[in-house]
């Protein structure tokens, strides 16, 4: 949430597009969570529907996120508008690449202890939350120092990079029984 307010009240796409990322994320944890209990009931069981219509629903969030920040970043740069500050996006950024690296830390070993290809897959899949953060950092951090025109457009557009990827596998994900997060 804090990375929305700041986005917004500053005025950087990038960092209000990691942001609405993030939520789009931890909604998801929803139909993960609903996974892990369905695999621990029956580790032979394959997706259901709540399963298939939670990916198809992050799918649908993650693609609408995309066409939001590639729209808002063309707005941006024809309207020459550049954020106030990105030293929160910078923040904010160190933060999550510190605290994502501690979660596939804990969901390996908690993967490992299970023995479960689902959780060990979904600390794989964390990574991506990792790369944002850097694409994050880098143009939030660049900006800070240099003031350099348009910089946040790119991050938001690199976000969207990963976004559309993430959105992609949601929905082949749902058309699968395979229970892996990551190709």
């Amino acid at each position: 949430m804090a990375s929305l307010y700041f986005g917004f009240e500053d005025g950087s796409l990038a960092l209000f597009g990691f942001g609405a990322d993030s939520f789009i994320e931890v909604l998801s944890g929803l139909g993960i969570a609903h996974m892990v209990l369905r695999i621990q009931r029956n580790p032979h069981s394959i997706k259901d529907d709540f399963e298939r219509s939670a990916l198809r629903i992050t799918g649908f969030s993650f693609y609408t996120l995309v066409a939001g920040l590639v729209t808002t970043s063309i707005y941006n740069t024809w309207t020459n508008h550049n954020p106030r500050t990105t030293f929160a996006g910078i923040i904010v950024s160190v933060i999550s690449i510190m605290v994502m690296w501690a979660l596939i830390m804990l969901k390996t070993k908690v993967g490992k202890n299970l023995n479960s290809q689902a959780i060990l897959a979904d600390a794989q899949c964390t990574k991506v939350c990792i790369y944002m953060s850097i694409v994050l950092l880098f143009s939030s951090g660049i900006y800070e120092i240099l003031h350099i025109p348009y910089l946040d457009n790119l991050g938001s557009l690199g976000l969207s990079y990963f976004s559309f990827k993430e959105g992609r596998e949601c929905f082949e994900k749902a058309k699968s029984n395979k229970d892996c997060c990551c190709k």
